[in-house]
């Protein structure tokens, strides 16, 4: 059985170190690289890129809200004309970068507030794949797993990976627990490894009370940001081939190809 491991990189900001992103990029198989608009810059992006090419990690573009001061991670009410954009100009930046270096990007992957607003509204998520398979049909969409995102992808029949969260843990709905709340985070590479290689073995959501529910996993995500993310990784990816299972970027996955 194929599976990907996903991180959002190039997150440098007041908020985060990106010191392990060279690290994390010798373990992960695909990078989620941030645009400019919560975390990053045209340094930040050219060096993801250039490592990610070296390591054959495959790189997307990890568009966000327009809001450097609060991460990415404050909610806002725009138009769908304004997601769009938001979406299509991220999406551009890298893409110009990636070309430089004579790459390209092969998936999408919204972040933050974004992506959690989206996951609940049907018509966001509905305006969020469009934008997307406008840009680019081949494109693959890199969506919470049981969410409303992926709902709306697969109406219109877009190449979508669905994906779990190795640090977070789940509500009984299948969201993530708020990071508002003192069990939202997953800190301890051992739990992680545990959670995860369960979650893809089953095909199935573990929350938080126990409850399992059934569900697609292509890829498994690791946030960048935490100081246990090293060896967090680590220890997933080891364990996960350790069991069998066959890692490889989203773009060189069978059902991708």
């Amino acid at each position: 059985m194929e599976i990907n491991i996903n991180c959002d990189l190039g997150e440098k900001s007041k908020h985060h170190s990106n010191k392990y992103d060279p690290d994390l990029l010798e373990i992960v198989n695909s990078a989620n690289i941030a645009c400019g608009y919560h975390a990053g810059d045209e340094e930040t992006m050219n060096k993801i890129v250039e490592i990610s090419k070296k390591n054959g990690v495959s790189i997307g573009a990890h568009p966000s809200f327009k809001d450097l001061e609060n991460f990415g991670r404050e909610r806002m009410n725009l138009s769908s004309t304004e997601i769009k954009k938001l979406i299509i100009d991220q999406y551009e930046i890298l893409q110009r970068i990636a070309s430089n270096h004579k790459d390209k990007v092969t998936h999408i992957k919204p972040h933050g507030a974004l992506n959690n607003m989206a996951c609940e509204d049907i018509e966001l998520s509905t305006t969020l794949a469009k934008a997307i398979n406008d840009i680019d049909k081949n494109l693959i969409y890199l969506v919470p797993t049981g969410s409303k995102m992926e709902e709306a992808a697969k109406k219109l029949n877009m190449r979508i990976a669905c994906e779990i969260f190795a640090d977070r843990n789940y509500e009984d709905d299948g969201n993530l627990v708020s990071r508002k709340k003192p069990h939202a985070l997953i800190t301890d590479p051992q739990e992680a490894k545990k959670h995860v290689l369960k979650m893809v073995q089953n095909q199935a959501l573990n929350c938080h009370s126990g409850k399992q529910i059934p569900c697609e996993i292509d890829s498994v995500c690791i946030h960048g940001d935490n100081e246990s993310s090293l060896a967090t990784a680590k220890s997933i990816k080891d364990n996960l081939v350790e069991n069998g299972l066959i890692l490889k970027p989203l773009d060189k996955m069978t059902k991708f190809i």
